[in-house]
């Protein structure tokens, strides 16, 4: 049997559910990944994110590849083996960190050169280096080497670099040795549409497992983001996973279902956690608030994580309000079970055909009366409102 297939089991509009196998297990899309970073999701155990339904980790390729090293991850079983996580692991590439340690890198047709955020020592990655690396971490989903552009960036910029990617792309498939592997492809090109179009068709001419949609979410607004999306969504084939890079904000996620979109990552829900903030249905509550100290309710009525069956707001608070390491873990599992129980809803609606009102529902209670003008016209391009 194939290491990697992806199959769509039902659709809504654009919105999809699909199985995805893998090596280490099949996952159901949509779905969120829950970042870790250095081989490890901030405060949570492995055992803590299977029982809140996490599918799918992502680990950083720039960061192990400062410490521990990759070959010290595959002496030690690669990432299965060394963080003891079995399930399906995702690598980036290193591309964000282009953007992300713009001050400390420079940018030619090689690669990039890295100063180290540790010791300032110099550490180029290339492409090659980049598959190398993630093969030795040995997740079940690579990444080509890309790079993505600040916002905002030039057309000229975002041509240029664009190009190089694709240049980058094909090196990154030629250098892949492990048919386990599944290798993405990244689709850059801004908020312009004639660039983002042309990068993903040129994208797609590879004929890869799956494909992601890079360079989104740094900073531009929503109302130039979901055209976007839109737009990939429409090239992209439809018989492959589609991987919308570096979003986690509910409202995102629910927009970009309705628009066709399998995979997400994002730092968004374990950070804001740390920071002292709950993911709510109305939002975010933020625990460091007095009015919560007295609070006997749980985080979110009907939420069944372990934080909301066992822990008052007003614990909670305390904790916060105190220092104590322990808040930022129950609000992290809170808020990636939140994302879950979202990607959950989302599919069982889409098996239901009746994701527009799921949609609905969800806005109403996020926005209020006022829905806001990008959202309502991603659900009339995914073909729900």
């Amino acid at each position: 049997m194939e290491p990697f297939r992806f199959q769509v089991l039902a659709r809504a509009g654009r919105a999809r559910v699909g199985l995805l196998q893998t090596p280490h297990g099949p996952v159901e899309t949509p779905l969120f990944m829950p970042v870790g970073t250095q081989g490890s999701v901030k405060g949570l155990l492995p055992k803590d994110l299977q029982a809140i339904g996490s599918q799918v980790l992502l680990a950083n390729t720039y960061h192990l590849l400062l410490r521990p090293g990759p070959e010290r991850v595959r002496a030690l079983g690669g990432l299965h083996g060394f963080a003891g996580w079995r399930g399906p692991w995702l690598t980036d590439s290193g591309g964000f960190q282009v953007m992300s340690l713009g001050h400390l890198r420079r940018i030619d047709e090689e690669g990039v050169v890295f100063q180290s955020h540790l010791d300032g020592s110099l550490v180029r990655l290339t492409p090659e280096k980049s598959i190398a690396v993630q093969e030795a971490l040995g997740a079940d989903l690579i990444m080509a080497f890309d790079e993505c552009p600040p916002y905002p960036s030039s057309r000229e910029y975002l041509k240029a670099s664009l190009e190089r990617t694709l240049r980058w792309l094909e090196r990154s498939l030629k250098a892949k040795t492990r048919p386990d592997q599944a290798l993405f492809g990244i689709a850059q090109g801004g908020t312009d549409p004639e660039l983002r179009a042309l990068s993903t068709r040129e994208t797609v001419r590879f004929g890869l497992p799956g494909y992601a949609i890079g360079g989104l979410a740094v900073g531009e607004s929503k109302e130039e983001m979901f055209p976007m999306v839109a737009l990939s969504t429409e090239i992209l084939p439809e018989g492959k996973p589609r991987y919308l890079m570096g979003v986690g904000h509910p409202e995102d996620l629910v927009a970009a279902m309705g628009l066709g979109v399998d995979l997400f990552d994002s730092v968004y829900p374990t950070r804001t956690g740390r920071f002292g903030s709950a993911l709510v249905p109305e939002g975010r509550i933020n625990l460091k608030n007095a009015q919560y100290l007295g609070d006997k309710r749980p985080l979110e009525e009907g939420c069944d994580c372990y934080t909301c069956q066992t822990f008052s707001r007003a614990y909670i608070a305390h904790l916060v309000r105190a220092g104590e390491m322990l808040g930022g873990i129950l609000l992290s599992l809170h808020n990636l079970r939140f994302l879950h129980r979202l990607t959950e809803k989302a599919r069982e609606a889409i098996r239901m055909g009746t994701y527009g009102a799921f949609a609905q529902e969800f806005a109403e209670r996020r926005f209020g009366k006022e829905v806001p003008l990008w959202f309502r016209e991603a659900m009339a391009a995914g073909g729900h409102w």
